[in-house]
């Protein structure tokens, strides 16, 4: 699968991209319950993520896994994507992100960074954020989507930008390469709220269903977390 995009002027060239979904991290916040395991409308927000990407013609995907690795494992690994897993995920997203960088092929013009707990991402606005890449200034190698002026994600970078981060300190992930190169760096203007909806804790479970009456449920399993 391709992303070959259709513009004013006819067909962009094609572009080979490649998505880092991160689905490590303990949840500590939520209970110590993988969030990427709730369930909208009975289907696993990671799997809804993975259905977003494939949707949008990404060219591999790889998940990072490192808690309840297992658990989440079972629930993605007919998709064609490459599993790995952080051994030391406490030691932050930033080392989540740089084995997930490190694991994805070098024949790549771009990077999407995703999230596991964003539950309405789809396919469409996958393809928004790749199409903005591409209509891009010169110069410019990050799209940060923004809503209402504030971060969203996913986040979407070029080959370069990989293998500077990869070359960096340890310490180093796509903020901090903002953050140093805030030149380079487009805000990306969107009024589309679903790129600044995820869930941390229980309360922003209850928030996300009085706002817009949509219920994440844990799956039934006669296992314990």
């Amino acid at each position: 699968m391709g992303c070959i995009l259709k513009g004013g002027g006819g067909l962009y060239n094609r572009l080979t991209v490649g998505a880092v979904l991160l689905a490590a991290g303990s949840a500590s916040r939520m209970g110590h319950r993988p969030k990427s395991l709730l369930e909208l409308d009975g289907v696993p927000l990671i799997r809804r993520q993975l259905i977003a990407l494939s949707g949008a013609g990404v060219d591999e995907v790889v998940v990072v896994l490192g808690h309840y690795a297992d658990r989440i494992e079972e629930v993605v690994k007919e998709f064609p994507v490459t599993l790995v897993r952080n051994t030391n995920p406490d030691a932050g997203q930033i080392s989540s992100l740089r084995v997930g960088l490190q694991s994805l092929s070098v024949k790549l013009d771009a990077v999407i960074v995703a999230l596991a707990d964003q539950p309405f991402i789809n396919s469409q606005d996958i393809n928004d954020l790749i199409g903005a890449y591409k209509k891009r200034s010169e110069g410019i190698q990050v799209i940060q989507p923004t809503v209402e002026g504030k971060p969203g994600n996913p986040v979407m970078f070029s080959a370069e930008v990989r293998d500077q981060i990869l070359a960096s300190d340890v310490n180093v992930g796509c903020r901090q390469w903002q953050s140093a190169h805030p030149d380079q760096v487009h805000a990306w203007a969107s009024s589309n709220s679903r790129y600044r909806t995820d869930v941390d804790t229980l309360e922003d479970i209850a928030a996300l269903a009085a706002r817009t009456g949509h219920q994440l449920k844990w799956p039934i399993t006669k296992r314990s977390w």
